[in-house]
């Protein structure tokens, strides 16, 4: 069992582990249900912090907060990688929402694309 990261057999790859591997289906849902309960566990943390009043202490609040994004990058950049019609369109829209940056919008989405599209 091991995933391909090739564009061409990135999707046959998860399929294959997902089909064809023991428990390879409960593998991905341990692991997607996990990712979800993570985000879960965050936004928990975000809301307790907010409820005590930990946004006052500017240091450690700018740090969750990049470290929040760094994570949400984290899980979009896992969400693309089986390249599937899903990945697909979630990579188009979500970099399609820096195009609405003004002056750089859309040359920082072809930057990103390296090109005219994902």
């Amino acid at each position: 069992m091991h995933y391909t990261a090739d564009t061409s057999m990135a999707f046959s790859s998860v399929a294959h582990i997902c089909r064809d591997v023991n428990n390879g289906w409960l593998l991905r849902s341990l692991h997607a249900n996990g990712a979800s309960f993570f985000f879960i566990c965050i936004y928990l943390h975000i809301g307790r912090g907010m409820y005590y009043g930990s946004f006052l202490f500017k240091e450690t609040w700018n740090i969750g907060v990049i470290l929040l994004f760094l994570v949400m990058a984290t899980a979009f950049v896992g969400y693309v990688l089986p390249w599937g019609q899903m990945s697909f369109w979630g990579a188009t829209v979500i970099t399609n929402l820096l195009s609405a940056a003004p002056y750089i919008g859309t040359e920082l989405v072809q930057w990103i694309w390296g090109g005219f599209s994902v």
